[in-house]
């Protein structure tokens, strides 16, 4: 093979490849480009998830009339002069890569007039080549409308995620922008209907309500960094850094992390050792696998961090990442502590029960076990089908206990209750410990199951209809699955933007908060990879059986007991929970004997 110069398009098309990802990095440059043209009204007009149409809108500065087509090239761009400028950034872009990538790989229309000029521009490019330019009549600012995106590049179009999930990233991508940007009025719509919009108050409070609704909202705590004792631009070192924003209070958490969002002078950035000084700001308040939602901005000298590490500007060095470590970590934690005689601190559930009651104790405020009246635990019995075969397909295997049968357990006699969690009985082979939680989980899951594949899931209506607000791509993620969620006993609608009415649930939740349950199942589908539908239909089953299971820190009457022990011996997969923790523990008498020294 021998060496030669790729053509100028091709060069283009694999440089787009670092910049242009997917629909939402499009949405990401053009929108970084209206902020840092001064625009205070920016919006976003979505088609197809982003393939057939994005279109970004602004009343910014404009781009002048001579300058519109080198606008277009590589490598140019109005923020940098020299090279010495690389080390004290202050505008969100500065490669001068996006809008040349842009167009390489889509068919682009911008139309844009400058501020001090009587007319506007409108240019029409087509793989980054120019087809068309004219004057016309435009008001101040710039429309960049990017149609057919990756129509040159197959290779790229056909690994594109669904429009749903596409829809989703570029609305989590305005949501953070808007929340960094209070004072610019952001309105977002997906085929033609408006799914996020803020009024430009600049109050960040108002946009926090406009993207996780007033439950969420309500439950964040404010951080407000200390007063500067000098001039920002000329501080060095910890002092330099402040730390601004929101964390929520302990109650609220989630099963990952990617509600820890993270700002450096005003850039959306990802960085693992500050989302963990965020979750180590948590130390003990927080049970294990759970975490909390952040939106923190950290203001510092522009020369103390290195933007220009990666072409999409995701990631930043600074030059002491301990001090701002640090910083992040002192203010998180502060803020968590100065809040807690208001919240009840001490009084939070050991296990870390959560706003939505997921997967924690069910004591009282005051230390209390709830009485067993509350639990509304169906007891009624369900023998085994003959013809129930794979029930839990995704469960893992069920260990062998020593004298039982691979998929029975024995006749138990209930003995009490340890713990206000575990259920003591007595059975032929000695004595077995069964957690009452993950018990009664894998026995509602069981009988969910079998209701599904009867296409007879009950449910049941709602006294009064519960009102759940969720943030944009949450509220696709509900529209995606409301076939499935309706198939569960779920029963939903539209109820403004992105806000839904909740007029029955599955019968098995009980007296279960509808509004919560529903958020848990929608928090497990915005963490779900897995592409098959039953995938997903188990991952809800799991969540709605997992809320409405009797919780570890209930007491149980003996009756109670015993009715769980006696569904537990009919289901088909006793020894294991859905998620595929044990339900019960075996102490034979044999070993009971060689503890106490007899053998």
């Amino acid at each position: 093979m021998t060496i030669h110069v790729l053509s100028d398009q091709l060069a283009s098309q694999i440089a787009a490849g670092e910049v242009v990802e997917r629909p939402s990095s499009v949405v990401k440059e053009l929108v970084e480009n209206a902020i840092d043209a001064g625009a205070t009204a920016i919006t976003i007009d979505v088609r197809g998830g982003g393939r057939e149409l994005v279109q970004v809108a602004d009343n910014g500065a404009g781009i002048a009339a001579d300058e519109i087509e080198t606008a277009f090239l590589r490598h140019a761009t109005s923020k940098l002069t020299s090279a010495d400028d690389l080390w004290a950034i202050r505008t969100l872009g500065f490669r001068g890569e996006a809008l040349a990538s842009i167009a390489a790989v889509s068919r682009l229309t911008v139309v844009s007039r400058a501020r001090e000029a009587t007319a506007g521009i409108r240019l029409v490019l087509d793989g980054g080549a120019v087809l068309a330019r004219e004057t016309i009549g435009a008001p101040a600012g710039t429309v960049i409308a990017v149609e057919n995106l990756f129509y040159n590049v197959p290779a790229r179009l056909k690994f594109l995620k669904s429009i749903t999930t596409e829809k989703r990233l570029i609305d989590e991508f305005v949501t953070r922008y808007a929340l960094a940007y209070p004072a610019i009025r952001f309105r977002l719509s997906h085929d033609g209907r408006v799914t996020f919009q803020t009024a430009g108050s600049g109050q960040t409070a108002d946009v926090l309500l406009a993207a996780y609704g007033p439950d969420t909202a309500r439950q964040l705590i404010e951080l407000r960094p200390p007063e500067p004792a000098a001039d920002p631009s000329t501080a060095s070192g910890p002092a330099a850094v402040a730390v601004r924003g929101y964390v929520s209070d302990p109650a609220l958490t989630y099963s990952a992390r990617n509600h820890i969002q993270l700002f450096v002078n005003g850039r959306a950035i990802r960085d693992t050792r500050l989302t963990f000084a965020v979750v180590q700001a948590y130390h003990t308040l927080l049970p294990v696998g759970r975490f909390p939602l952040a939106l923190l901005f950290i203001d510092m000298p522009p020369d103390e961090v290195d933007v220009n590490v990666h072409p999409t500007k995701i990631e930043v060095r600074f030059r002491d990442d301990g001090a701002v470590f640090g910083a992040v970590q002192r203010a998180v934690r502060a803020a968590i502590l100065e809040t807690a005689p208001a919240r009840g601190l001490g009084g939070w559930p050991a296990m870390g029960q959560s706003a939505a009651g997921w997967g924690g104790f069910g004591a009282a405020a005051d230390g209390r076990d709830l009485p067993h009246t509350q639990l509304d635990i169906p007891w009624q019995l369900r023998g085994p089908a003959p013809d129930d075969e794979g029930l839990d397909e995704a469960a893992p295997a069920a260990p062998t206990l020593p004298g039982a049968a691979e998929t029975r357990l024995p006749l138990m006699r209930v003995i009490g209750q340890v713990g206000a969690a575990y259920i003591v009985a007595e059975g032929p082979e000695g004595l077995y410990l069964i957690d009452q939680h993950a018990a009664h989980e894998r026995i509602l899951y069981e009988q969910l199951l079998a209701q599904r594949r009867g296409q007879q899931v009950a449910s049941q209506r709602l006294m009064a209809a519960a009102t759940v607000y969720l943030s944009p791509s949450q509220a696709h993620l509900v529209e995606e699955n409301l076939p499935l969620l309706a198939s569960l006993g779920f029963e939903i609608e539209p109820f403004g933007p992105n806000a839904f009415r909740l007029r029955a649930v599955p019968a098995i939740l009980g007296r279960a908060d509808p509004a919560q349950a529903l958020a848990a199942v929608v928090i497990d589908l915005e963490n779900e990879t897995a592409p098959l539908k039953s995938e997903t239909e188990a991952l809800v089953i799991k969540r709605v059986c997992k809320t409405a299971a009797v919780k570890a820190g209930q007491t149980l009457a003996r009756p109670e007991m015993e009715a769980l022990i006696a569904q537990l011996e009919a289901c088909d997969v006793p020894h294991t929970c859905p998620h595929g923790r044990p339900t019960l523990i075996h102490l034979s008498a044999t070993l009971l004997a060689r503890q106490f020294g007899r053998t």
